[in-house]
């Protein structure tokens, strides 16, 4: 297992999200807790350290599984990480109730880990509103040793993080995002990561295979691979990628079951990290896997000429995200903080905005579809 230092500890580089743990019948929110203990277990033995888990993970359980699953094992022989479920605004005036509730789940008396969970545009006025107290009340809790090292996940943009930042910086330790191959250019990861590099912030990293989309390619796409790297597996480019970020710290894999484990487990035995020629060959793969979706270069042209006054390029950078997502919550969660007069069913359709779009984008159109997309 590679290890990385932070603050004078040892991570262990691969860590188990557990937001996919094994589940019975389908059912998401009954875990099957002997696999998931003996997952825990092998994980263990394998010299996994960091365990993530969240509020909200499995209907509430992820907190209750993951607790007795590492009950067995001495407290300083793992990092246990949970989250402040902001992702939900009826929780926003529960901090205290709901962190306490945590230990209890966990049956731990400090968390190594604490999260402000998924700051985006949908929760970011409510994280910084000081009313809810949110924030004192964790630097307290890490004052009085209850949480060893605090930080954020965000799934929002980059401006968006930035306010969390001026606000809060000072206080955070590290960063969770959604980083992979594809994402490095599509949801703009690479100027998050710049972004935490200028704050000193070290990089955790959720979604590094996509939920499963970067563990199997076309067999073009595959074969492409193939002949840079033989003897490496599909799912294993999308860490090696990672490896290549001198800022990541910490990959988080939602691993379902032990091939995942025992594959990913394997890969993480070395780091060897991409080749420039490597990495070209895997980010023109990238750009394949988005070929149906639409070419907008954020230019602004159609912005001056919208009737409605929409912001044209974030709507079509939303509405790439949810068809090549099949749906999913970023998009309604971003748009969830737009009035009625600023989503995409207010497009009255008067092609002002296509005749200036360098690109030809039947910008018309995808709106229509993308508020037909949301209504179901």
């Amino acid at each position: 297992m590679i290890y990385k230092n932070f603050q004078g500890e040892k991570l262990s580089a691969l860590g188990l999200g557990c937001m996919r743990l094994p589940v019975l019948e389908g059912n998401d929110a009954r875990i099957d807790e002997t696999a998931a203990k003996e997952m825990v277990d092998f994980a263990m033995a394998q010299g996994i350290n960091y365990y993530d888990t969240a509020w909200g993970y499995h209907e509430g359980n992820s907190e209750l599984v993951i607790g007795r699953a590492l009950a067995s094992y001495p407290r300083e022989t793992f990092f246990l990480a949970t989250k402040f479920p902001g992702y939900d605004l009826s929780n926003m005036d529960k901090v205290e109730e709901i962190f306490e509730k945590q230990l209890e789940k966990c049956g731990v008396e400090y968390f190594d880990f604490y999260l402000f969970h998924n700051v985006c545009e949908m929760n970011i006025d409510a994280y910084l509103d000081e009313k809810y107290g949110i924030f004192p009340y964790l630097v307290e809790q890490k004052k009085r040793g209850r949480i060893r090292h605090l930080g954020f996940s965000a799934h929002g943009s980059v401006e968006v993080m930035k306010r969390f930042l001026e606000a809060y910086g000072s206080e955070m330790e590290f960063c969770q995002i959604q980083l992979n191959y594809l994402d490095w250019n599509f949801q703009d990861a690479k100027g998050k990561v710049e972004l935490l590099k200028e704050w000193k912030l070290p990089v955790w990293v959720m979604e590094p295979l996509r939920g499963g989309r970067l563990a199997k390619l076309t067999d073009d796409q595959e074969a492409k691979l193939l002949a840079l790297r033989p003897e490496e597996k599909i799912p294993a480019w999308a860490f090696r990628f990672l490896q290549t970020i001198p800022e990541v710290t910490v990959v988080l894999s939602g691993m379902s079951d032990f091939s995942q484990l025992t594959e990913n487990l394997h890969t993480f035995e070395t780091e060897e990290p991409l080749e420039e020629q490597e990495s070209e060959a895997l980010l023109k793969i990238a750009d394949g896997l988005l070929g149906g979706t639409l070419p907008c270069t954020a230019c602004h042209y159609c912005v001056s000429h919208c009737s409605q006054g929409l912001e044209i390029p974030k709507l079509i950078a939303l509405y790439n995200e949810h068809c090549f997502t099949g749906g999913g919550f970023l998009a309604p969660m971003a748009l969830s903080a737009e009035p009625q007069e600023k989503q995409p069913g207010a497009c009255v359709g008067c092609r002002s905005c296509e005749a200036v779009c360098p690109q030809g984008i039947k910008i018309s159109e995808a709106m229509a579809d993308f508020a037909e997309k949301l209504k179901g």
